[in-house]
């Protein structure tokens, strides 16, 4: 039994603890200078959950983006500059000697990405587009086994199943034979990988370092930013950048998710030296030392293909959202028609209203959707986030076939952006992502074919479905939609 004292004095204590909480949330929100509908959503999150909250917050909420985490050595800086500025001098007299006049029509999106994100651009690549995790691994394999200098491999999530063994068996061999093998995982991502398997690797002479790894074992401060990019660089001439991680899920023999639908590029040409540069400045932050860009590293045969690329990479080290802010800029000079695929459609007004205004102008949007969540709350956002735009002609389809993972944006068919950037505000601002744009109506047919396959396994929502939908989903959709801003 409590005695009467501590009962006559619980209110008064809670209340102060309350208001303590609620002061001190506030404040803290404020000097990190949030965005207003995340800041009410924390805020509203940390009133709920006094102290559970405030915890959860200092777990996930922290603010990078003044902190100058990615760091060029100063002569690679001073070398990048000058290429960057050389095109940018050129791409602003509109002077620049584009191979195929129709890439003149993206020239303010190149510029944009000159400016805004530091981004190389080239026109001398040839470009794969795989599908198929099956594919996809088979030819990156192939690929690995062929390495003479290096390899270089960046991936949010390496499972320690069947396929990511496979994996590291074939580094630890190419290690062993005196290729450089340094191999990059987010901790979070690859927290199921067995530290033996890392142990093993190391062992046999392969570099193995952590994003943004925990001290504790269940209290990681930078929780919430994770380096979300999938990309690989092989002696400098061939690079993957997409959406596909590493484990037996995405070869399509996980029953929960059945088959798996992804999209990867492999390159060849100087938007490898992109990525190279990209995977450079990661692996530094990671392991802290200083690997120098010598020219071993960035291969010889240039001249492989006329297909023109960007290699665009964001995240929450930069005040701006340059993967982001490329979709906007695809989507508003969008004539004809706008195809999307994310697993995740959680996006902020910008997005949203870029796309009413494209629908409502006359050009065709497409929405693809999973039909299946991985992550129930984000599932149910979407699925709401997505019939907002039913009222304005934007199609809706769901992709009934397997898990639909793919991340990709083409616009009127000459046009696309690949990568490991969703449509949701957590890749827009909270993860390190990566981007391959590119500029090529050939190499965009790649995309817009295979979305045309895809519809073939989709059923397309309506006003009248979503309008009929049970009370429990609206439910669930009220309560997803009111946290999306944190999901």
């Amino acid at each position: 039994m409590i005695p009467y004292p501590y009962i006559q004095f619980l209110p008064i204590n809670y209340l102060a603890f309350f208001m303590l909480n609620l002061l001190f949330s506030t404040i803290v929100i404020l000097l990190e200078r949030k965005d207003p509908l995340a800041a009410l959503a924390w805020l509203f999150f940390m009133t709920l959950f006094p102290g559970v909250g405030f915890f959860f917050y200092l777990l996930l909420a922290q603010n990078i983006s003044k902190r100058k985490i990615f760091k060029y050595t100063a002569e690679e800086s001073r070398l990048y500059a000058s290429v960057l500025e050389s095109q940018r001098r050129a791409l602003e007299g509109a002077n620049y000697p584009f191979l195929h006049p129709e890439t003149r029509d993206y020239e303010d999106l190149i510029l944009f990405h000159n400016r805004l994100s530091d981004s190389l651009f080239s026109q001398n690549n040839r470009v794969s587009f795989f599908f198929d995790g099956t594919e996809k691994f088979d030819r990156l394999f192939q690929d690995i086994r062929e390495a003479k200098h290096h390899v270089h491999m960046l991936y949010y999530i390496i499972q320690g199943d069947s396929l990511g063994q496979k994996l590291f068996e074939l580094l630890g061999e190419k290690a062993s034979q005196g290729v450089e093998v340094r191999l990059l995982v987010d901790h979070v991502g690859g927290r199921h990988l067995p530290r033996s398997r890392v142990a093993a690797l190391r062992a046999q002479g392969a570099e193995v370092c952590f994003f943004f790894p925990s001290w504790l074992r269940y209290f990681n401060l930078k929780g919430n930013y994770r380096n979300h990019r999938k990309i690989t660089v092989i002696d400098g001439e061939v690079g993957y950048v997409g959406g596909f991680n590493v484990g037996n899920e995405y070869l399509g023999l996980k029953r929960k998710f059945g088959y798996w639908r992804d999209t990867h590029l492999r390159i060849e040409g100087d938007a490898v030296i992109a990525m190279q540069l990209r995977f450079f400045l990661d692996w530094r932050n990671a392991s802290r030392k200083g690997l120098t860009l010598s020219p071993a590293y960035l291969g010889s045969d240039r001249s492989t293909g006329d297909v023109a690329v960007q290699i665009v990479s964001s995240g929450p080290d930069n005040i701006n959202q340059q993967i982001k802010q490329g979709y906007l800029k695809m989507v508003h000079r969008a004539v004809e028609s706008i195809d999307i695929q994310t697993p995740y459609f959680i996006p902020d007004e910008s997005i949203l209203e870029a796309l009413r205004i494209a629908a409502s102008s006359g050009v065709r949007v497409r929405l693809m959707i999973p039909r299946m969540p991985d992550h129930i709350f984000i599932y149910w956002a979407t699925y709401s986030y997505a019939a907002d735009l039913l009222p304005y002609g934007v199609e809706v389809y769901i992709y009934e076939k397997g898990f639909l993972h793919a991340k990709a944006i083409l616009v009127d068919r000459k046009a696309c952006s690949i990568g490991s950037c969703n449509f949701d505000i957590r890749s827009f601002k909270l993860n390190f992502e990566a981007n391959a744009f590119i500029y090529d109506r050939q190499a965009s047919m790649a995309q817009a074919l295979q979305f045309e396959k895809d519809l073939l396994s989709c059923r397309r929502l309506t006003l009248e479905d979503y309008g009929n939908r049970p009370f429990v989903v609206k439910v669930k959709e009220a309560v997803s939609r009111l946290f999306s801003p944190l999901l």
